[in-house]
């Protein structure tokens, strides 16, 4: 009787691996598209696929904006100061928009050109953080961005953020 327990269980984990492993959508791949004139002369044959742009951004901070009173949020971007692992977090610490602003958006731009990306949605609370893989150097520049409830984008911060700092 547990014998039967026993290879029943083992044929269910295998079926759940078997499941889990084949549910998973397939990457869909760009196909090259022809297009050839309606004449009988040169066919025209273009190719599109999509490629993600390569751009090095600025790395000069700029200036910023402030939000209206009742949309104010503050945030809060620093390092975490490990070398082995350095990460650029973005801290949410609350005010009057904590629950109007639909999205945050953080950019960081590292001190070899690279851009990353991410961004924090509702709910908002206060300690809500966004972590990013920054650098050791201490030209790593975050930009915040906040939009509004009239869909306005907002940059709210716009700074170097040192890798350690000694108080």
């Amino acid at each position: 009787m547990n014998m039967k327990f026993v290879f029943g269980g083992i044929a269910f984990l295998m079926f759940l691996l078997l499941v889990a492993g084949c549910t998973q959508p397939a990457a869909q791949q760009a196909t090259p598209t022809q297009t050839a004139a309606p004449t009988t002369e040169v066919p025209v044959t273009t190719e599109t696929a999509t490629a993600a742009p390569t751009t090095l951004a600025s790395t000069t901070p700029g200036p910023t904006d402030t939000l209206p009173s009742a949309q104010a949020v503050d945030v809060q971007v620093a390092s975490n100061g490990q070398s082995i692992n350095p990460q650029v977090i973005l801290t949410f610490r609350g005010g009057k928009g904590m629950n109007v602003i639909p999205e945050i958006d953080i950019t960081l731009t590292r001190s070899d050109g690279t851009v990353e990306s991410d961004k924090m949605v509702q709910p908002l609370y206060v300690g809500k953080t966004v972590s990013l893989a920054g650098s050791t150097g201490n030209k790593d520049r975050a930009e915040v961005w906040v939009y509004t409830t009239q869909g306005d984008k907002v940059k709210i911060i716009d700074q170097y953020v040192p890798f350690r700092s000694y108080n």
